[in-house]
């Protein structure tokens, strides 16, 4: 989710193949597959939905909008600052930011419990996956350790997060699912409820509110744009990348949580323990047991990896934004690897402070849900911010050349557009709703920890923006940050203003000196 991304076409073209793979890696995530599992066969309407109305249109627009913009830097800042100005682009920009920080704690609490795992007795395992203390530690030290890798710079980031991303998502998700179909193939007992159907009981409202968070599973996929301009043809390969990459992504998802259901009651469903249960119970069956903790080693290097990537990404682009003029000189400090520690230290102390609600939170599983409910409302918010201002542009920038488009005229992109927009507006909605399927406390805890905290995260930006001064500007950031249009254009325009006032004022002048 790096921002920074100002790659331009070079000599080298990915295959449609590889770019498919690269959005798979990209957006598949494991630790998910819990929440969706408790919907039985009606999990895969909600994957299917979510592709349609939320992953494609996302890939696509992004697409349209990172070839539009391949040679200037800001990423979403850029696109949606071309269309509503700099105050709205640096929100955009701020929420990209700030949700990946908000989500680190959710991730990680995945990353205690495949720590808590790695020992043999599943009982003992399960206590300790449930204890606030160890769970609290450990989200701390992976955090801690992914940050100090982090600072080292992108050599290092680059190595774990490939390997890890391999050994700890690709792998276990292939294996997830093969142990599914052997453990149907061979008779064991389907724990999964199959008079639910395929489309579920849309009058439950409440019943949505998990499923809402399948928006999220799909997050990330705008970053995969940046590519455009590397595929040979990329009005003909780019969507067939990304509809193969899509279809991949959803097989996954809906054959990942199937395994799960398979294996685990309905109601013996934990959204922090069950994917590790899951992977444990499967080799009970099979009788190699003691592949469980080599899974859960697998698994935690996989959070890892994921969160390595995360911490050096967000960051850098805010940084990006932050010395163009945006962000106080404190935050422009830089190690002399050149990464951004500042940015990065105040990024850990926020996520410390944000693990340390573990403490009031009635249990470990409430706390991961509100939190992920909260990084779902901010993400979309930015997403709906993307998906209007591509429409915008199309209008305000007609004339701008567009390597990849979306349809001859207006029309495709006003349908997918409108089509995530609305997508996005309706998960947000759902979003606020307390889950039946969790006990998360209080409702007023719920609602006042997404309210308050989506009013206090989208109205930072604004002050901040409204303090800034010419001396957070760095020079030479500033001049490698190519204007906005509206800004040339202003320039532009005040010259030719001028020069009718000046005629005006010498023929007055003229005027005078005749009397």
């Amino acid at each position: 989710m790096d921002v920074k991304k100002t790659t331009t076409s070079t000599g080298f073209k990915l295959s449609v193949m590889t770019l498919a793979i690269m959005n798979v890696t990209a957006v598949v995530s494991l630790r998910g597959l819990p929440a969706e599992a408790v919907y039985g066969l009606s999990s895969a309407f909600y994957y299917l939905f979510a592709a349609i109305v939320f992953l494609i249109p996302t890939a696509m627009v992004a697409a349209e909008l990172a070839a539009m913009f391949s040679d200037k830097q800001g990423g979403v800042f850029r696109w949606v600052g071309e269309a509503y100005g700099a105050r709205t682009g640096f929100l955009a920009i701020w929420l990209q930011w700030i949700e990946s920080t908000i989500w680190y704690p959710t991730v990680l609490t995945f990353g205690a419990v495949s720590i808590a795992f790695i020992g043999m007795n599943d009982t003992h395992d399960a206590a300790l996956a449930s204890n606030k203390v160890f769970t609290l530690c450990m989200v701390l030290a992976i955090y801690w350790i992914a940050t100090f890798i982090a600072l080292k710079g992108l050599g290092w980031v680059g190595k774990i997060s490939k390997w890890g991303g391999m050994i700890g998502t690709i792998i276990p998700a292939g294996l997830l699912i093969i142990l599914g179909i052997i453990y149907i193939s061979t008779g064991g007992h389907n724990h999964m409820d199959m008079s639910q159907g395929f489309f579920p009981d849309l009058s439950k409202f409440d019943n949505l509110v998990l499923a809402s968070s399948i928006f999220l599973f799909y997050a990330g996929m705008e970053m995969m744009g940046i590519h455009v301009m590397d595929v040979k043809n990329p009005s003909r390969n780019y969507p067939k990348a990304i509809i193969i990459g899509s279809l991949v992504t959803v097989c996954i998802f809906v054959l990942g949580t199937f395994s799960l259901g398979f294996i685990i009651p309905a109601k013996d469903i934990s959204l922090t323990q069950s994917l590790l249960v899951g992977f444990d119970n499967y080799f009970h069956y099979l009788h190699i047991s003691w592949a469980g903790p080599i899974i859960a080693i697998a698994l935690m290097f996989g959070v890892l990896a994921g969160v390595l990537t995360w911490v050096a990404g967000p960051s850098k682009g805010i940084f990006a934004v932050g010395k163009a003029g945006y962000l106080p000189p404190f935050f422009q400090k830089t190690n002399k690897n050149g990464v951004q520690k500042n940015i990065l230290l105040i990024q850990g102390c926020v996520v410390t402070l944000l693990a340390l609600l573990f403490v009031v939170m009635p249990s470990v599983q409430s706390f991961y849900q509100i939190l992920s409910q909260l990084t779902v409302l901010l993400y979309l918010i930015m997403y709906m911010l993307m998906f209007s201002a591509a429409i915008v542009l199309r209008y305000k920038m007609k004339n701008t050349p567009r390597p990849f488009r979306l349809g001859k005229k207006n029309g495709l992109m006003w349908f997918l557009g409108c089509l995530g927009f609305c997508g996005a507006l309706l998960a947000f909605v759902l979003s606020f709703v307390p889950p039946s399927q969790i006990a998360t406390g209080s409702n007023t805890v719920w609602f006042s920890v997404l309210v308050i905290g989506c009013v206090v995260v989208v109205g930072a930006p604004f002050v901040i923006y409204a303090l800034r001064k010419p001396s957070w500007r760095d020079p030479q950031a500033a001049a490698e940050f190519a204007p906005f249009h509206w800004e040339t254009q202003a320039k532009v325009a005040a010259p030719a203003a001028a020069a009718p006032a000046q005629d005006q004022s010498a023929a007055s002048n003229s005027q005078s000196t005749n009397k």
